[in-house]
């Protein structure tokens, strides 16, 4: 049976569930919630046998629903930034004095642009920190660092990533990655936070070094959207909601190198990164407000 690919934790444990004909899985637990006006669904991964089932590692996996930014109702912006900046505090150490935030993606490709753009929007504080104490040593010291892509860079990113952690000695780093679902409806309207780390390019099948505590040595907090749908896994549930078998071919040649993204994905890919970077900015400085890191960083 062809193997349908997704990165977001929420998911698999659907194809979990289905495959089990079963409500749970052992080890995992589901829980959804409001924050915000937004559905919050939380994945927890508290086993290996979990994990294994899942796929995922053990750890948290928060799936914010935010298709309502979409519909443009009063205040979209800031609530949005407001819920998904509570969700990500609460992953993030009790005591944040310095974080490093890494935007992973190939800019040049906009699916895989939402980490670099994100960073544009990172209110960096590490040069003031250090040089002015007096007057910015309240705020939590923060540097950003988009990694690039292996093909252009010569660099894993997780290698990039190690090297500035053992540097700037942070005490958590909020990756920032494109992912991809295995249902349209989701694409750049769902926002996946985890603690358990990420897997740069992974939602496309590149698969590469892992940035978690593990290999850091620190807490890794991801931040994901989904721009992609692999054809191949479309098809299969194109075909799957019909009644149709699937074809045993499916996923072989060239359909495991075709994905599915909005015709707008430049607008939306833009849009979530500028959310995502306030989002962080007021998980990192809980003594500021919107209005103020909106001034601070026109």
């Amino acid at each position: 049976m062809y193997k349908r690919r997704t990165d977001l934790a929420l998911e698999q444990h659907e194809l979990s569930c289905a495959r089990s004909a079963a409500d749970t899985v052992d080890g995992v637990s589901l829980r959804r919630r409001r924050s915000g006006g937004y559905v919050v669904t939380e994945v927890r991964v508290k086993t290996q046998d979990g994990a294994r089932v899942i796929e995922r590692p053990v750890g948290n996996y928060i799936t914010m629903d935010v298709s309502p930014y979409w519909r443009r109702e009063d205040g979209y912006f800031p609530r949005a930034v407001q819920a998904l900046s509570k969700e990500l505090r609460a992953l993030l150490p009790a005591q944040c004095g310095a974080a490093l935030v890494v935007g992973l993606g190939n800019e040049s490709v906009t699916p895989d642009a939402l980490g670099p753009r994100t960073v544009s929007h990172i209110f960096v504080t590490r040069h003031l920190v250090g040089s002015m104490p007096r007057e910015f040593g309240s705020l939590c010291s923060v540097s950003a660092v988009t990694a690039g892509v292996l093909g252009t860079t010569g660099v894993e990113a997780a290698e990039l990533t190690g090297a500035l952690v053992r540097r700037t000695k942070p005490q958590a780093v909020i990756a920032v990655d494109a992912l991809a679902s295995r249902r349209t409806e989701r694409l750049c309207a769902t926002v996946q936070l985890s603690d358990s780390g990420i897997a740069p390019g992974s939602g496309v099948g590149n698969h590469r070094f892992t940035l978690s505590r593990e290999t850091l040595g620190v807490p890794v907090i991801s931040v994901g959207v989904p721009t992609v749908v692999e054809a191949a896994t479309l098809a299969a549930d194109l075909l799957e909601d019909t009644g149709a078998d699937i074809p045993p071919q499916l996923g072989e040649g060239r359909t495991d190198a075709l994905f599915v993204t909005p015709r707008d994905i430049d607008e939306q890919v833009r849009e979530l990164a500028r959310v995502i970077g306030y989002a962080i900015d007021l998980a990192l400085q809980p003594s500021l407000d919107l209005d103020i890191l909106t001034g601070l960083m026109v």
